[in-house]
């Protein structure tokens, strides 16, 4: 039997912004323990980190996300970014659930083949990801992330959002929560070579 496997393939031209968006599992609001949400952030930071990428912009809903990244080297591994992301998140959310023995756990452990069974916190396939190379699309990505709670009526204001980069960019990077993965904004090249 042959698996037909949506596959994404992410494209690099040295320059651009990649927006990302990945979903959980059936779009199920699978973000609403604070703690899940930190190790969610602990696990872009250490991606950020590992592949070289500068976080531009972010929030974490309750059922998937969005991050605006740069690269910071030539070379760009997307595909590999974002599994260091996913790939240890999922694994410890899933001993958290079998620690404490949560329910939670049997709605998200799926038949994968007769007689095989996999754990799934992410929606199958890479996800949504968009190369942005002008400013002003830069720009319209981080309002359209920036402005998803307040679409969804989670909170009046963007600000009000804890999980997310809106009050890093409204207090001018001045305001930096320990719990949030590292901003960086984007890179004095940026401006002067991507002005329309």
């Amino acid at each position: 039997m042959s698996r037909n496997r949506k596959r994404v393939r992410h494209l690099h031209e040295l320059g651009d912004c990649h927006e990302l968006t990945f979903s959980c599992y059936q779009n199920r609001s699978l973000f609403v323990c604070d703690l899940w949400k930190q190790m969610l952030c602990q696990s872009i930071e250490r991606a950020l980190r590992r592949y070289q990428f500068g976080l531009i912009a972010f929030v974490i809903m309750p059922n998937h996300l969005h991050m605006l990244v740069y690269p910071k080297q030539r070379e760009c591994r997307v595909d590999r970014f974002l599994w260091a992301i996913k790939r240890p998140f999922s694994y410890r959310i899933k001993q958290l659930l079998q620690e404490t023995q949560n329910p939670l756990l049997d709605h998200l452990i799926i038949r994968d083949r007769p007689g095989s069974t996999v754990f799934r916190f992410w929606q199958e396939g890479a996800g949504y990801d968009r190369n942005l190379s002008s400013l002003k699309a830069v720009e319209a990505s981080i309002d359209y992330i920036h402005m998803n709670p307040v679409r969804k009526k989670l909170v009046d204001q963007s600000r009000d959002w804890k999980w997310s980069s809106a009050r890093w960019y409204e207090s001018e990077g001045e305001l930096v929560d320990s719990d949030l993965p590292e901003l960086s904004g984007l890179p004095w090249d940026f401006f002067k070579s991507n002005q329309e």
